[in-house]
């Protein structure tokens, strides 16, 4: 990204890997709706340009800096992207995600603020590297945040999802909905609706696993016709003011509301209020390298099947404009000529 609404490819010298750190040759990236945020919103007005976007990267391992002795050169790896200070415990502990320095640092992770994967090579710290050899590098990239927001939202519900015949709605089958509910289903019993305004997303909810897959006009009827209590969670990963409305209406008494999208809504928590009693609400975001890990164990075992759509790295402005207008079912996946 070289100005506010605007990235180009560039010849730039890959960085000499210095101590602790790993070059590696980048064989996929991941394209989504926080880099939309970051070209065309103020998301990156804080940061430093030029930086190469690029935040779901994976790679395999060209170089080792000194003192890196648990990996190999040739080693297919993916990223963990969020930025931290490195110094406090949530950091100590991989959960740079939720650092608590996070509004005062200069960037927000890798291909947020700091160069990122959208490129033929990059230099990182080794603590960011997880070895994810084994999987389709495509498959592998989607896993650092579309799998990884998807399972870090779905695993902070575990103990409304152990309610007995416990009800999941997922507002919004995109490039993390499709993954949640692959998800779900890979990782307890609850019945899953899916809901979205568009007739071939509700295709691949039912494909991923969805019970029911509907409209937002016949959601209601779903949900009450598959337990008649409403919803034990529901997940939106639109977070737009119209999902938000029917997110709420859904939720059953002491349901949890998970708002991952960030599409402008607005919720008003009064008591009074719309929320039903007892109601949680959750706004994740991200998650831990430590849970990154586990994504891909998951994914080794085929519980995880993105839907992806494959664009050459030179064809990057094809894959935002195909983003930007809604063209697209599952993730855009950046692959380097070289990958």
């Amino acid at each position: 990204m070289t100005a506010p609404g605007s990235a180009e490819l560039r010849d730039v010298d890959v960085p000499e890997t210095g101590p602790g750190q790993v070059r590696l040759d980048v064989l996929a990236a991941g394209v989504c709706h926080s880099d939309l945020a970051v070209l065309h919103g103020g998301a990156a007005a804080r940061w430093e340009l030029p930086f190469t976007l690029g935040h779901e990267t994976c790679g395999r391992v060209a170089a080792l800096g000194e003192g890196v002795e648990d990996l190999a050169v040739g080693q297919q790896v993916v990223v963990h992207a969020p930025f931290g200070c490195g110094h406090c415990p949530r950091c100590a502990a991989g959960r740079t995600n939720y650092c608590d320095l996070r509004a005062s640092l200069p960037a927000a992770g890798l291909g947020l603020g700091l160069d990122g994967g959208m490129a033929e090579a990059m230099v990182l710290d080794r603590a960011r590297v997880v070895p994810a050899d084994g999987l389709d590098p495509v498959v592998a990239a989607t896993l650092t945040d579309a799998g990884l927001t998807s399972f870090h939202a779905v695993q902070g519900a575990r103990e409304a999802l152990a309610e007995p015949d416990a009800l999941a709605v997922v507002i919004g089958v995109g490039g993390l909905g499709h993954l949640a509910i692959g998800l779900l289903r890979a990782l307890g019993p609850a019945t899953v609706v899916a809901v979205d305004t568009r007739e071939e997303a509700l295709g691949l909810a039912r494909e991923c696993g969805a019970d029911v897959a509907v409209l937002p006009g016949d959601a209601a009827a779903a949900v009450a016709g598959a337990g008649g209590h409403g919803a034990d969670v529901v997940f939106d990963f639109a977070g737009a003011q119209s999902s938000l409305d029917l997110a709420v209406s859904l939720l059953r008494t002491a349901g949890e509301l998970v708002v991952v999208g960030s599409g402008g809504g607005a919720l008003t928590v009064s008591k009074p209020g719309v929320l039903p009693s007892g109601a949680v609400v959750r706004v994740p975001f991200w998650g831990s390298r430590p849970e990154l890990e586990a994504v891909v164990g998951v994914a080794r075992g085929g519980a995880l099947t993105p839907r992806t759509t494959i664009y050459p790295l030179t064809d990057a402005d094809r894959a935002f404009d195909d983003l930007r207008g809604g063209r697209l079912l599952g993730r855009a996946v950046l692959v380097p000529a070289t990958g």
